[in-house]
Parts: C-alpha cells; structure tokens; sequence
C-alpha cells in the first residue's frame, strides 16, 4: 500500500475542481451568495455557541449538545466553502493531492461525527421525555462528555477508512474533478481502476455509519411519540412534540441527501445532482440548523436579549 501511495503521490500533484459554471457571470453571482450563505452560517451557528457558554441557563445537555452541532457545522461548512469561493474568483481552481486527501478526511470526520450526534441528540430528547425525573442523572456532564468523544472517535475512524481505500487507487488522468470539493463518490470517478470493492465498502460504512445511527433515531422517537400520546393534556403533548420537531426536521434534512450520496450504486451517479445533494447537506443545512433551533426555542431567544441587555418578559 505504501509502494502504491508513493507511486499516486509522484504521478498526480494536483486535480482540479470543475465546481459550478464556467461563465464569470454566474461565478460572480454564484460567489455573492455562497458568501453571504457562509458568514450568515458562521455568525448563526457561532451565536448558539456563545449563547450556550454565557447563559447559566443553557448549561444542560440539550444545549451541550446544540452547541456541539454548531461547532461541528461551522467546522463543516469551512471545509469546503472557503475552497469554493476561492475557485469561482480565480479560473485555476486547482487542489493539490495532499490538500484534496486532507479535505476529503476532515470532511468526513465532521460529516460522519454529525450523523452519530443526531443520535445522541435524540437520546437526549428520548431521556428528557420519557424519563424526565432521572435525567440529570442519565445524561450527567461527563456522559454528555463521553457522548461527544464517541461521535467524534467514530467519525476518526470512518473517515480514515474511506479515505484510503479511495486515495490508494491509481489515478491516471484527467485529473478534473466534476465537482466543488473533493467528495469520495467524485474522486472516485477518476479512478483508472476497477472500484467495485470500493462500492462495497461504500455501502458497508453508509449501512454502519448512517442506518444504524438513524434507527437509533427512529426508536427512541418511536419511544417517545408513544410516551406523548400517554400524556391526557392536549398542551402538554403539544409542548412534549414541539421539543423534539427541531430535531426531526433536520435529522431528515441531513440523512435524506447523505444516503442517497453514500448508499447508491457507483453506476448511478450524476455530477450535477450530487453537486446539488452536497450543497443541501453540507451548506444549507448548517446554515438552516441555527434558525430552525433558534426560532422554535424560547429559552435561546430569551438568552440572545439578554446579551443585548434586553431582559425582557420572553416567556420560560
């Protein structure tokens, strides 16, 4: 394997991003908004976080939690964005090997990291719902600690596995990767190579990695809908579904898109429409996830006013 790195190392030093449109136009236009999409997120995700560490009443586990998503999403997001604005301004758009293979597994760590977070998350709404007088002690600040390090452990382990089996392929040209970042399914395509053990791999870890979290998901949600509809208040069901609507709407946001992405036949691939299917779940969904959390949660929008000095009567 070292003797087969060395030898893709020496014959390819760099590949270029097709990215979007080749009109300077459009690149123009499509830099504007990928801009303002980028800091929106950075500030968006970058509140919650500030939030969470200087509102004493935000240090729980949900808010951990929260919080820790939006350092992965901002994390995610520059990953990528950066490079893509950077490729519609100047008309090289070139990545070398080692900056494409150091972008690939970081990628994938913060990705794959993300998926087993929302199953945490939903353990802690599972926790919180159908067992609320012993969760303090169940979801502890060292279990929530412990919770963190696992996904991201997870997220190590999975990203060094995709990565090498993709970067050990011989690439013999052309290097031009139709796409805006280097995406395993994309790099792949370049590939002078037979990739069908690749496919293999690809379903194997899309099974582990992203089935598995998500019916961790489903059963704890199974769980807790059945728990609602025991409540007999009409308000305190309403109440008990509202906690938990957040995170269903961008658990489907985010899976959704990645599966079809990472589960698929490699005969099914479509540049254009994978393009689109990373831009959902690795920009907007970091830049939807703040507003969704943030507009549904009183107790965030009554710590933003109080960092403004506005005290105000936001109702608990």
């Amino acid at each position: 394997m070292q003797s087969l790195s060395k030898e893709n190392r020496s014959s390819v030093s760099e590949f270029i991003l097709l990215g979007f449109s080749t009109e300077s136009q459009v690149r123009m236009a499509l830099f504007t908004f990928f801009l303002l999409l980028y800091l929106i997120t950075l500030v968006g995700n970058g509140l919650i976080v500030a939030l969470t560490y200087l509102d004493a009443r935000l240090h729980t586990p949900m808010y951990f939690l929260l919080s820790t998503l939006s350092l992965v999403d901002v994390s995610y997001v520059s990953t990528t964005v950066p490079q893509m604005l950077v490729n519609l301004v100047y008309p090289r758009r070139t990545i070398s090997w080692g900056a494409c293979v150091a972008q690939m597994f970081i990628f994938l760590v913060l990705g794959i990291a993300e998926c087993v977070l929302y199953a945490a998350m939903a353990y802690d709404r599972y926790i919180a719902i159908c067992f609320p007088l012993r969760y303090t002690l169940l979801l502890s600040g060292p279990i929530c600690v412990k919770m963190v390090t696992a996904c991201c452990s997870i997220g190590i382990a999975g990203a060094l596995i995709y990565t090498v089996f993709t970067m050990r392929l011989p690439y013999c040209g052309p290097y031009k990767i139709n796409h805006f970042f280097c995406e395993v399914p994309a790099v792949l395509k370049l590939a002078c190579a037979d990739t069908s053990l690749n496919d293999r791999l690809d379903f194997i870890l899309g099974f582990i990695l992203l089935l598995v979290p998500l019916s961790c998901i489903l059963a704890s949600y199974i769980c807790i809908f059945a728990s609602i509809l025991r409540i007999r208040s009409s308000q305190g069901r309403l109440k008990s579904f509202s906690t938990c609507a957040s995170h269903i709407t961008v658990v489907t946001m985010f899976y959704g898109p990645a599966m079809v992405m990472y589960m698929r036949p490699g005969s099914w691939y479509d540049p254009e429409r994978d393009k689109k299917l990373a831009l959902f779940y690795n920009v907007v969904s970091a830049f939807l996830n703040p507003i969704i959390y943030s507009l549904r949660n009183k107790r965030v929008k009554r710590a933003f006013l109080k960092v403004l000095g506005d005290r105000g009567t936001a109702p608990e």
